[in-house]
């Protein structure tokens, strides 16, 4: 359920995260868009009415059509002639014609409220060393400080960007501030949402695990009854052949046996399921001890060793000493125990089962690697499902019900870690990762 939960809380998070950040950069590239044609419709306006006065006063040797020596607007201006561009306004916008004379800077004429920190003068200068041929440039508008349009040997039309990008930054900045804000909330929201999506199947999944834990401990009573009278009968029919009274067959004898191995199978079913529903409720990490991990995998191989033995399989450990681990120790045991068993009893005759243990920066890797039957494709991630056998008619001759390998991975996980198991060139890897 925990990784269900996580599952679900990360997709709506993203998801609405994701809507949120389009929003936030939508806005930002269209008001940054609006300020840049802007921008660039001054400029232009204001270098078309420039030049078209320059041609002017070329062709007529003199002042052009609305502008007299006096620099006064003429009368033609109100019957729509060219006004005089020295008199031209750019609204709420800081922009200068630059006129110039044989490369020289002749004149500076404001068509807006001048800012005395505006060096007009020298960024003009600087624009006329840097370029020899006419070049129109507005640049990153969050940064630069001005945007010009500089036509060759004529004029330079420059704009004050400051206020632009004062504009732009502040709108980044509350945008950003507001991303935050709203982030939180859908942070919070996502946990509602997850909660509310996952209370039924969480309903489901505890009604499930009360009934397999209260079934468990109801059929402990009458299994422990089976058991002992299986063991009163056994013990009867030893004293009844000890009189030599018959009172017990051979075939009475075969019955009793019978009782005896499926209640152990029982036995055995019932403390595997007890064990995975509490491990599913989770560990309690506060009763966990700073340990020698590295004692106790090795600990754990040499227990094996015997068991290896009689199956004409052979143990290897490489183990890096002195890695210490905040666990339980008998879990962490339970754990290896369970994964060297599978190794052990799928390993070919005559084969090699390694142990290997390292720590790698802040994880610990634990392998066991042994040469038998490979695990099928598409099987790695269902052997650690409960009750799943690969091969069935085995694993019940085996007493083996498929609870192992999801009590050792509920164990890892409730040790925040993980395992993964994979088969590639003859040989089949069970890995632990624990983050320290």
């Amino acid at each position: 359920m925990k990784e269900l939960r996580r599952k679900t809380f990360i997709t709506i998070f993203m998801i609405l995260t994701a809507i949120l950040v389009v929003s936030v950069v939508f806005l930002n590239v269209q008001n940054y868009r609006r300020e840049s044609e802007s921008v660039s419709r001054s400029i232009n306006v204001m270098s078309d009415k420039g030049m078209k006065g320059f041609r002017e006063k070329d062709d007529g040797n003199g002042p052009g059509p609305g502008m007299n020596d006096g620099n006064e607007p003429s009368p033609n201006e109100d019957q729509g002639q060219q006004p005089d561009i020295d008199k031209m306004m750019i609204m709420d916008q800081e922009v200068y014609t630059v006129e110039l004379e044989s490369g020289e800077i002749s004149r500076i004429i404001s068509h807006g409220n001048a800012s005395s920190d505006f060096d007009v003068e020298k960024i003009a200068g600087e624009i006329l060393a840097e370029n020899d041929q006419d070049k129109q440039e507005i640049g990153c508008l969050y940064f630069s400080e001005y945007a010009f349009n500089y036509v060759s040997g004529r004029s330079i039309t420059i704009l004050n960007t400051k206020s632009v990008a004062s504009k732009l930054t502040k709108l980044l900045v509350v945008s950003l501030l507001l991303f935050i804000v709203i982030e939180i909330i859908i942070y919070i929201l996502s946990r509602l949402v997850t909660g509310w999506i996952t209370r039924p199947a969480e309903e489901a999944f505890k009604k499930q695990k009360d009934f397999i834990a209260d079934a468990s401990h109801e059929l402990k009573t009458p299994l422990a009854v089976i058991m002992a009278s299986a063991d009163e009968l056994e013990n009867h029919s030893k004293a009844a052949n000890d009189r030599e009274e018959n009172a017990f067959g051979e075939e009475s004898r075969k019955y009793v046996e019978n009782i005896r191995y499926e209640s152990d199978r029982m036995n055995k079913l019932i403390a595997g399921m007890l064990n995975l529903s509490k491990l599913e409720e989770g560990l309690e990490k506060g009763s966990f001890k700073e340990e020698n991990l590295s004692k106790i995998v090795e600990k754990t191989a040499l227990v094996f060793e015997g068991v290896a033995f009689e199956k004409s399989v052979t143990i290897e450990t490489d183990i890096e000493e002195g890695i210490t681990f905040k666990c339980s120790k008998e879990e962490i045991e339970k754990m290896i125990s369970t994964i060297l068993d599978n190794a052990v009893k799928h390993s070919f005759k005559d084969s090699t089962i390694r142990v290997n243990m390292h720590r790698i920066k802040n994880l610990i890797s634990i392998k066991i690697i042994n040469q038998g039957d490979p695990i099928a494709k598409g099987e790695e991630e269902k052997i650690f499902e409960r009750f799943y056998r690969s091969d069935k008619s085995r694993n019940r001759s085996e007493n083996r019900y498929g609870l192992g390998l999801a009590i050792a991975k509920s164990i890892a996980v409730n040790h925040d870690g993980n395992i993964r198991a994979y088969s590639k060139d003859g040989e089949t890897t069970f890995e632990i990762v624990l983050t320290l």
